[in-house]
């Protein structure tokens, strides 16, 4: 991996890659593998801020189950680089926006000053979870208090969870969250249950506690359980939420990519890059976007098929314009070498 050199601190781009893959994440490493493989010029920036970086452990990828996020990633940069792609870290590694140039490709700029020129553009800068007003929360978010237990579920197990209500979504967690525990509690917080809400739940053995939650209570370093507002606790060793999906879209939105709004069950539960879902493909030629940005819902393993399948749509692009280039050229050189044949 590469830090900005000090001849990489100004306003003038000091290098061309094939690709710049904006994000350092499971799907933009995976994108840049791909690339790097195909023995195209890549470079990836890196701001160093994963989605991941609070959980200890990942899950579900196969091979890697029990992995830690750091450790994933650091196996990721050494196989790219190992093809001869390069890494930006830091600043030299935070892509702030980007331009498209008169002649083709983008120029994007990043925090330290320094920029870069790229023919094609790979966006895998992933998304922000927004998570609910309640103090201590944002501390303990992927350790105890969770959003996926396709991610988390096996590490509770048969333990007490509780289920903080914040949107219409919230019974369809308790429901899901029942398939790991047979302990789950659902904490009205905000939330007003209907009738039928309030039956299904009953039916699946799933406790309900009204009123709104005011705190956390924690026991050493573990969650012990919450704290309502009017001085009630209930016990549990993990707190679901439903957390806010926002994509990364900033060097997308200075593009003039579209952001779309993702609902599920007609709920708006977040924010998104519109693109292909098959390819990776923006509304915008020459650019491709892979992952959490562009696919809220995707886990590790989805991501990471995410980026191969953009880079090779990406690749295929690549190799078509030189195609047409180099018949271009061929017809433009076979044409003058006619004129001058004939004119001998």
């Amino acid at each position: 991996m590469d830090n900005a050199s000090d001849d990489a601190r100004d306003n003038t781009p000091t290098d061309s890659f094939d690709v710049v893959v904006v994000g350092g994440g499971t799907a933009g490493l995976a994108g840049a593998l791909t690339l790097a493989r195909a023995r195209r010029r890549v470079l990836v920036l890196d701001s160093g801020s994963p989605r991941n970086a609070p959980a200890a452990h990942l899950h579900g990828y196969l091979g890697r189950d029990g992995a830690s996020p750091a450790e994933l990633l650091a196996v990721g940069r050494a196989e790219v680089t190992g093809y001869g792609g390069r890494i930006r870290c830091g600043a030299a590694g935070t892509a702030l926006a980007a331009d498209r140039l008169p002649g083709g490709g983008f120029l994007v700029r990043c925090a330290d000053g320094s920029s870069v020129r790229a023919g094609r553009l790979l966006i895998a800068t992933g998304l922000v979870d927004e998570l609910p007003e309640l103090p201590g929360l944002r501390e303990r978010w992927g350790r105890d208090v969770l959003h996926c237990p396709y991610c988390h579920g096996w590490e509770v197990r048969d333990e007490p969870v509780a289920v903080l209500a914040t949107g219409p979504l919230a019974v369809h967690q308790a429901q899901m969250w029942r398939n790991w525990t047979d302990r789950v509690t659902l904490l009205t917080h905000t939330r007003r249950l209907t009738e039928e809400d309030r039956e299904l739940l009953s039916a699946l053995g799933v406790a309900v506690a009204e009123g709104e939650v005011s705190g956390l209570d924690i026991a050493g370093d573990r969650l012990a359980g919450v704290t309502l507002a009017d001085g009630g606790k209930v016990a549990c060793t993990a707190l679901v939420v439903a957390p806010r999906f926002t994509a990364r879209a900033g060097v997308a939105a200075s593009l003039g990519l579209p952001v779309a709004t993702v609902e599920r069950d007609g709920t708006a539960i977040g924010t998104c890059l519109e693109a292909d879902p098959l390819t990776g493909a923006t509304a915008l030629r020459g650019v491709w976007a892979a992952g959490n940005v562009a696919g809220p819902m995707e886990q590790l393993a989805g991501a990471a098929a995410a980026g191969v399948r953009a880079a090779v749509a990406l690749n295929g692009d690549l190799i078509e314009e030189e195609g047409r280039r180099a018949l271009e050229a061929h017809r433009a050189a076979a044409g003058g070498g006619g004129a001058g044949a004939g004119g001998a």
